[in-house]
């Protein structure tokens, strides 16, 4: 049997009420030369019994449940090992395509742009209830040096301009190395990263997928502990001592590892000062003063980026009432 072009992959712990959604949104779609692999982590709910159906309905819908219970990043490499596609679609089972061409949108983007190891989309956020909150679209229209978007990441303390696993293709030839074990909250930034040191990202403004916010996915528990914060600080300042990049990134990263590590559990502070003091080596004479005026321009206008995200947020909940108002 010929291999299907796009493998898309549904890791999926406990997510039973919402994975029948994601599943019809992959079944819908206009591409069809695809695989669906669902590997249940060992799930106490009743995910079998909601995948079973679709198994018996389409041929291309593989499901199996591990043997034990790998945990998320390693339930990622597992699905990864899985595909027998050429490009890799993950799909988490509380998250859905939104639009019937996502696969061919985001396949037509790699074609389009032959330096992209990346494709990527805008993307809806969905609260519990599955009503659209919020909409993320970091960037513009088009094609964009890897390099770039690493940097950006870096200057904007780790904000993840690319977007969640569900927004995102790519070659399973360019990520054979599989996600990074060793973090738990900025797994698919690491990924990202590793891969657009090698090209470039191809994105859209328009949503193709959600991606839920609920209270008990894996990024809010470790938000709340205080792992994400020491994640990002530590890989940041880590990676901040690439030769290419701009010693200008140095700035925020600093700003953010010193934040991060006031606010962080007792036990790594020793870690994070060695980081600083990577950092600062890479300034030279003066750098106290430059961080010092970083300190007071972050401040300053903090408000403003925060005014201007609330005024953004309040615009799609008000657009997006309407349509609901209108599909009644």
């Amino acid at each position: 049997m010929n291999p299907p072009k796009v493998s898309v992959l549904i890791p999926t712990y406990n997510y039973a009420r919402y994975l029948a959604e994601a599943i019809e949104s992959v079944l819908a779609q206009d591409f069809q030369d695809f695989e669906l692999v669902i590997a249940d982590d060992c799930s106490a709910d009743n995910t079998a019994e909601v995948v079973r159906p679709f198994c018996a309905r389409d041929a291309r819908v593989h499901f199996a449940v591990n043997p034990a219970n790998l945990g998320m990043t390693n339930n990622w490499n597992h699905c990864l090992k899985q595909a027998r596609g050429e490009y890799i679609k993950f799909l988490f089972g509380d998250d859905k395509f939104i639009h019937r061409q996502a696969l061919s949108k985001m396949l037509a983007m790699m074609g389009q742009y032959p330096s992209a190891v990346l494709a990527a989309s805008a993307r809806t956020i969905l609260d519990e209830e599955s009503n659209a909150v919020d909409i993320y679209r970091d960037l513009a229209e088009g094609c964009h040096d890897g390099r770039k978007i690493i940097t950006a990441y870096l200057m904007q303390n780790g904000k993840n301009l690319v977007g969640e696993p569900s927004a995102v293709m790519f070659r399973k030839a360019d990520a054979r190395r599989g996600f990074d074990a060793r973090y738990r909250q900025i797994t698919d930034v690491e990924m990202w990263i590793h891969l657009l040191e090698k090209g470039d990202l191809a994105y859209t403004r328009q949503p193709l997928c959600a991606f839920r916010c609920h209270p008990c996915q894996e990024t809010e528990r470790n938000t709340a502990s205080g792992v994400g914060r020491r994640e990002h600080a530590v890989f940041f300042s880590t990676y901040a001592v690439q030769s290419w990049l701009p010693r200008k990134v140095v700035f925020p990263i600093l700003f953010h590892l010193r934040r991060s590590r006031r606010q962080n559990t007792p036990g790594t502070d020793s870690e994070m000062l060695e980081c600083e003091r990577r950092l600062t080596r890479r300034w030279g004479k003066g750098w106290r003063w430059c961080y010092w005026l970083y300190c007071i321009r972050y401040r300053v206008t903090k408000p403003f980026r925060n005014l201007a995200h609330s005024a953004q947020k309040r615009f799609f909940l008000w657009r997006a009432r309407g349509q609901r108002q209108k599909a009644r």
